[in-house]
């Protein structure tokens, strides 16, 4: 794949990105929002110091999440695109399309969900300030080991596969990628320091909200990108060229 190609891919999976970061926004505003605002609440209620706010949480809800949300959907869809430039026609004959979606079933699995089942998502109030940093290192020391783990899987299954066939191959490779993962849990410390008389049914909406954002963010990023990136694949090749679009269809090995 030439350098102009993956400059267009680029741009189209930061294009991308943003358009998923605003249907993430939408879910985020409507699904999120309330909820941190209901643990703000439990906060100020339990709490007996009162600061000034540096920033209004009306600018937090809005600015700020919008801010926030829509420069990570750009770096989201950038560093994704480029990980679809390697991956194109090395892990399957699928083609554009497929591709992308397969990336960003395979991104929210090893980057989200897996960190997510270990280190869920907490709102405001739960958790103690001074162990923030040993919770942050924790939950990233999670997800690299899970993005590790994913890259190791497909590198296992293919190279199980001239021996065991594809079916064997990806069974033998996903218990590889579930012993693994598995012991990671079991090894890493837990953290549980959400409140006894905090909300359960608050809390797991609190993360149920933010599985949602995710979800819409990588699934809309994978539909949107896979359109993109089939009309950029099919113009580099020309009138002429091999077929690229469609979810059957070939990738192109460069």
């Amino acid at each position: 794949m030439n350098s102009a190609t993956v400059r267009n891919l680029l741009v189209r999976g930061m294009l991308a990105g943003l358009t998923a970061g605003l249907l993430a926004l939408v879910v985020a505003y409507f699904l999120g929002e309330p909820r941190v605002d209901a643990a703000i609440a439990y906060e100020e209620a339990h709490s007996h110091e009162h600061g000034v706010e540096a920033v209004s949480r009306t600018m937090q809800s809005t600015a700020g999440l919008s801010t926030g949300v829509l420069v990570y959907g750009i770096a989201f869809g950038g560093i994704t695109a480029l990980a679809y430039c390697f991956a194109l026609g090395r892990v399957g004959r699928f083609g554009p399309r497929a591709s992308a979606l397969l990336l960003a079933a395979a991104g929210l699995f090893a980057v989200y969900v897996v960190p997510f089942l270990k280190y869920p998502a907490n709102p405001p109030s739960v958790g103690d300030p001074d162990t923030i940093g040993r919770r942050t290192a924790l939950y990233f020391l999670m997800l690299v080991l899970s993005v590790l783990l994913a890259v190791a899987t497909v590198i296992l299954g293919k190279r199980l596969a001239p021996r065991l066939g594809n079916w064997n191959a990806t069974v033998a490779a996903g218990a590889f990628f579930l012993l693994a993962a598995g012991l990671a849990y079991a090894f890493l410390p837990a953290v549980d320091e959400v409140p006894k008389d905090f909300s359960p049914s608050l809390l797991w909406q609190f993360r149920l909200a933010a599985l949602a954002v995710q979800a819409t963010l990588w699934t809309s990023f994978g539909l949107v990108f896979g359109v993109l990136a089939e009309r950029v694949l099919a113009a580099e090749r020309g009138p002429g060229g091999r077929r690229a679009a469609g979810l059957g269809a070939p990738a192109a090995h460069h």
